[in-house]
C-alpha cells in the first residue's frame, strides 16, 4: 500500500484488538487541523480515507489515542484505569509515497508506539 497513515492498536495485556479506541489524527502545520476522529474496528485498525492518503501532507502529524477511557469502558478495574488517559504520538511525513503503519501497543500502565512495517 502506497501513501497514507494507518493505526493499529492492541491490548496487549489482554491480548486483543482494540475495538472501540477513539483516536484523533491532526496535521500540525501550517496550523493544527484534525484530519479524522474515529474509533477502531473489530480489527483494531482505524478506517478512514486518510488510510489511502487522502488529506495527508508533508510535515508534523500527531494522533491522540483516548486508552484511558478505552480501558474504563473495557472493564478494567479502577486501580488500572488511573495512570493512562489520553496519549500523545507525534510524527512527520516526509515522502507521500510511503505508507506509514502506526501500531500502537498498550497496557493499563505503559504503552509502545513505533513506525511499523
Amino acid at each position: 500500500m502506497a501513501g497514507g497513515i494507518s493505526i493499529h492498536g492492541v491490548d496487549v495485556a489482554r491480548g486483543v484488538a482494540a475495538e472501540g479506541l477513539r483516536v484523533e489524527l491532526y496535521a500540525l502545520t501550517p496550523d493544527r487541523r484534525l484530519l479524522a476522529d474515529g474509533r477502531l474496528g473489530a480489527n483494531g485498525q482505524l478506517d478512514h480515507p486518510t488510510v489511502r492518503g487522502e488529506g495527508i501532507a508533508p510535515g508534523p502529524h500527531e494522533v491522540l489515542f483516548h486508552v484511558g477511557d478505552w480501558l474504563r469502558a473495557a472493564g478494567y478495574p479502577e486501580e488500572q484505569t488511573r495512570f493512562l488517559d489520553v496519549m500523545p504520538f507525534r510524527f512527520k511525513v516526509t515522502d507521500l509515497d510511503r505508507h506509514l503503519h502506526l501500531p500502537f501497543k498498550f497496557t493499563p500502565f505503559g504503552v509502545s508506539l513505533f513506525l511499523g512495517v
